[in-house]
């Protein structure tokens, strides 16, 4: 992820890049010749203990963040971070503690909320064109991460993936969810579930369900996706499908039908360094910034989802064997969904 932050703010002219730090060798001398001007670090202190940096990009895996995060809000920096932030429910909320006991920004990539398309359907919400809101039904199905590639302080696909789906759901319906019943698959025999559907109800009584996992169609000779989200009110819809690199919207509300077809995005890194930038040079956080918090709240409900779904049913489906067999073709592949980048 640090090499999609590097681009971007490359790309806005807005930041200097004073300093990047990574463990690999190979990564650093990579750095070095991609980032000549920069200072290409082994131990992250360096750059904890110097005055002169204003912000600090945590983009290495779960385990590492919530002490970073200390090291950063007692250093006087301003964080940018990943998500989760932290390993376990508690050491999350640990960080949330940390950040709202401070001065600094912080934020996190729950990239959705920066998406043209949800913020989109979101103002014809709130205009009442669909009537009141009643139902919220997300689904994102791709080949993607395969189960024991990496990610492991992530936890399984539904929390390091699908936490980005029970935190859009919950933006859209404004509160904290009331109920749910989550059922999940351990598709080739492996230890962790890899795709779960989750419904039930928010506290308000909007109606949701949730669909993730990383297995639609691993050894497809030409892989495919599914990705949506479809909102129900009492009297029109919204929806959004794309394919990674179109999204479209349409809106059938009660005085207009809309359809709208963009560039789809990515992870929206700019719009979150671009906000990130102007509430520091502003000195006032810009409310559209996603919040230390609202990562802890998606983590750990997506972390209750995967508890819920081992007390029913949880069948395994496959074997291991075929899991080596998609293993061994993602490491060759050039074109595909979610690949591991290879220094």
């Amino acid at each position: 992820m640090g090499r999609f932050y590097f681009d971007e703010m490359q790309k806005s002219g807005r930041w200097s890049i004073a300093y990047i730090c990574d463990t690999n060798p190979k990564s650093r001398e990579l750095a070095k010749k991609i980032s000549p001007g920069t200072k290409v670090v082994e131990n992250e202190n360096e750059i904890f203990n110097d005055p002169e940096v204003q912000v600090v990009g945590l983009f290495a895996l779960a385990n590492s963040r919530k002490e970073q995060i200390e090291k950063a809000i007692k250093g006087g920096k301003h964080v940018i971070s990943e998500k989760p932030i932290a390993d376990t429910v508690v050491r999350e909320w640990a960080a949330v503690y940390i950040a709202e006991n401070t001065q600094l920004f912080t934020t996190v990539n729950l990239y959705l909320r920066n998406s043209w398309y949800h913020n989109f359907i979101k103002k014809y919400i709130s205009q009442g064109e669909i009537g009141e809101l009643a139902i919220i039904r997300v689904c994102h199905l791709t080949p993607g991460l395969a189960p024991g590639e990496g990610h492991e302080y992530e936890g399984p696909s539904f929390h390091d993936c699908g936490m980005h789906y029970v935190d859009i759901a919950r933006w859209y319906a404004g509160c904290n969810f009331k109920t749910w019943n989550a059922q999940a698959v351990r598709m080739w025999d492996y230890k962790d579930p890899w795709w779960l559907q989750c419904h039930g109800t928010f506290e308000n009584g909007v109606v949701f369900d949730i669909t993730q996992g990383h297995v639609y169609g691993q050894l497809s000779k030409d892989q495919t996706h599914n990705s949506y989200i479809d909102i129900i009110g009492t009297k029109g819809i919204a929806r959004m499908t794309h394919d990674f690199k179109t999204a479209v919207v349409e809106i059938h509300g009660v005085n207009q039908t809309i359809r709208e077809e963009r560039p789809f995005g990515g992870k929206n890194i700019d719009v979150l360094c671009d906000l990130f930038a102007d509430s520091i040079e502003s000195g006032v956080r810009h409310p559209n910034l996603p919040t230390l918090k609202d990562s802890a709240i998606a983590s750990e409900y997506a972390w209750e989802f995967l508890e819920n779904a081992k007390g029913n049913d949880l069948p395994a489906i496959g074997d291991m064997q075929t899991l080596e067999k998609i293993i061994e073709r993602r490491r060759t592949m050039k074109n595909g969904y979610g690949l591991l980048q290879h220094t």
